[in-house]
């Protein structure tokens, strides 16, 4: 299937990186849109793919159009390909809190694919929630779940409603775990502890503690209850930990960012 990327930042990049690398499609049945002249070179250079500076020039032959550009330049790329496309191309859209309807409605079309991937798509490791319109034949669907595999789990889901939870879950959670670690490793290094091995236990307790629950799937209640020993050390961190509202403050961050999400696609 010949794919055209309208815009070629970093989830871009970790799509196109990804399926080269497990052969879901070739290089030269792949073109890129990309109005930074640096940007395209990097791109034409690294991955041997042809790029391009205008959109509908991309646009041609392609069988899926992939959208990743920012919400607030949508506006200017639909100029370009609305009443261009035709009726057997797909768009694939992962532009954030942008709705299907929205898409639809601006770009005149009706065979599109709804995407919340995640970062840690780039190394093959992250969970992509999608959605389709009816429009959306049954080969471009597999060929939608095929491209979003090579960047780890992929959730299909009928009500476009839970693309705007999973951004604020999933799509904006690796920041919170991030933040996480930072805070573990300072807290490591308040401690007296060096940095280089504060980071190392950080990045390790966490890896190790998803490995865990992923491969037992067992629910995390029972995986924490299991770590707290009555009246020990972890109990009291916990305590603290519930003391200052730690899982009132993840609800919040986690509905701040739907609500968010709805925002940006002019959700009430």
């Amino acid at each position: 299937m010949r794919t055209a990327f309208i815009g070629g930042g970093v989830m871009a990049e970790a799509m196109l990186s990804r399926a080269l690398s497990e052969r879901v499609v070739a290089s030269d049945a792949v073109c890129v849109a990309e109005p930074i002249t640096d940007r395209r070179n990097y791109l034409k250079k690294t991955y041997s793919v042809p790029v391009s500076a205008n959109n509908t020039d991309a646009l041609h032959d392609a069988d899926l159009v992939v959208i990743a550009v920012k919400p607030q330049h949508f506006a200017a790329v639909a100029k370009d390909m609305a009443g261009v496309l035709n009726k057997k191309q797909t768009v694939l859209s992962i532009i954030a809190g942008l709705t299907v309807s929205t898409i639809t409605k601006t770009l005149d079309h009706d065979s599109v694919v709804r995407v919340m991937p995640n970062t840690p798509a780039q190394i093959g490791s992250g969970i992509s929630v999608w959605t389709a319109t009816n429009s959306v034949s049954d080969d471009a669907r597999e060929a939608a779940r095929t491209w979003l595999s090579v960047l780890g789990k992929e959730w299909y889901v009928a009500d476009e409603h839970y693309i705007d939870m999973a951004t604020a879950l999933s799509g904006s959670g690796p920041a919170y775990v991030f933040a996480f670690i930072e805070s573990l490793i300072e807290a490591g290094v308040y401690l007296g502890m060096p940095r280089e091995m504060a980071h190392t236990l950080a990045l390790q307790t966490v890896l190790g503690s998803a490995e865990l629950a992923t491969k037992t799937g067992e629910n995390p209640t029972l995986l924490r209850e299991r770590v707290t020993s009555p009246g020990g050390t972890t109990a009291e961190a916990l305590r603290a930990l519930e003391q200052r509202g730690f899982r009132a403050i993840i609800l919040d961050a986690v509905v701040a960012a739907y609500r968010k999400a709805r925002e940006l696609g002019g959700q009430s």
